[in-house]
């Protein structure tokens, strides 16, 4: 492997939230890898060396509001159409014209509508965990208050600013362990248990947090990492994406119901529940997205699947990789 396929570097550039945090490695045609919440650029550090190694321009970014990228004040500099622009944003000061854009979880939808709304820079998408629907339906906010009965969805959980805050803020990275291994397959809750997707009315999401060990994807060392981030920039930024779910859904209108037409490709673990609730969101695809060139169900994978299953999902992105015409 050559010496430019191994080296690791990091950059600012600017981006319409300021400026973006870039990871890159590798040379070739650009991959630009986008996290969800709540982790950083970290959460693909087993993909950037062998995107590197199979010949590709691999960068992975901190979406604005977390890391080291820009963290604008105003919650409404992190809706959607934002965080398109950053993306494209990212392509052009690195040189390039169009990029294929890959995310997992928020950086799945983000990666998804970046290829819906600009066709011309995004050539193909990758999405994990988190299935593609198009934009439809009822508003957003009155669909997560109708879930869980006498408990309270998680997304409506996160939208008053500084609710979430309290309860993560004093102890970052205990919290961090905790959610993590919520949606971990060797740590989640048994099937039966209580749900940590909602709360307890005048509870805390922790409440229903595994406790007392780490999932095995997740090392002492790589905790350090995403906690040190969070304790250093708090978390409203990366809270703010939930809190934006109905401007999305007014600023896609002119998107309602549209089909992504460019190349694509989905991973989903068989034990996440982005996977089971979202079933039907899987079922249409031949519908909502024509370009798909394959889709995978890791059984027995969780939430965290680049994580969990580095080696799988790595031959699964660059297989398809491959497969896209140049």
């Amino acid at each position: 492997m050559s010496e430019q396929a191994t080296a690791v570097t990091h950059r600012l550039v600017p981006s319409p939230a300021g400026r973006i945090h870039v990871v890159e490695q590798g040379a070739g045609p650009l991959v630009l890898l986008v996290h969800g919440f709540p982790e950083s650029w970290y959460s693909w550090r087993h993909q950037l060396p062998v995107l590197a190694a199979a010949g590709y321009r691999a960068a992975a970014i901190d979406v604005r509001g977390y890391g080291r990228s820009s963290k604008p004040g105003d919650t409404e500099a992190y809706r959607m159409l934002e965080l398109v622009e950053d993306n494209a944003a990212v392509v052009r000061a690195l040189g390039e014209q169009s990029a294929v854009v890959v995310g997992h979880d928020w950086g799945s939808a983000i990666a998804a509508n970046s290829a819906l709304v600009r066709p011309d820079v995004f050539r193909a998408v990758g999405m994990l965990s988190v299935p593609y629907a198009p934009r439809g339906g009822p508003r957003p906010s009155t669909v997560f208050a109708q879930l869980g009965g006498d408990e309270e969805f998680y997304v409506s959980y996160f939208q008053e600013p500084g609710r979430a805050e309290a309860e993560i803020e004093p102890d970052v990275r205990g919290w961090l362990a905790g959610f993590y291994a919520a949606l971990s397959a060797d740590t989640m809750p048994a099937p039966g248990a209580p749900d940590p997707h909602f709360v307890v009315r005048g509870g805390k999401l922790r409440d229903r947090f595994p406790t007392g060990r780490l999932p095995v994807w997740l090392s002492e060392h790589d905790l350090d990492v995403y906690a040190g981030e969070f304790e250093r920039t708090g978390v409203s930024g990366a809270l703010n994406r939930y809190r934006n779910m109905d401007r999305d859904w007014e600023d896609l209108a002119g998107f309602d119901g549209a089909p992504i037409t460019r190349p694509s490709l989905f991973i989903g673990g068989g034990l996440d529940a982005s996977t089971t609730w979202m079933a039907d969101a899987i079922k249409a695809y031949p519908t909502t997205l024509p370009g798909l060139v394959s889709s995978h169900i890791l059984d027995g994978c969780g939430h965290w699947i680049q994580q969990e299953r580095p080696a799988e999902i790595n031959r699964l992105l660059t297989d398809w990789l491959a497969s896209l015409p140049v």
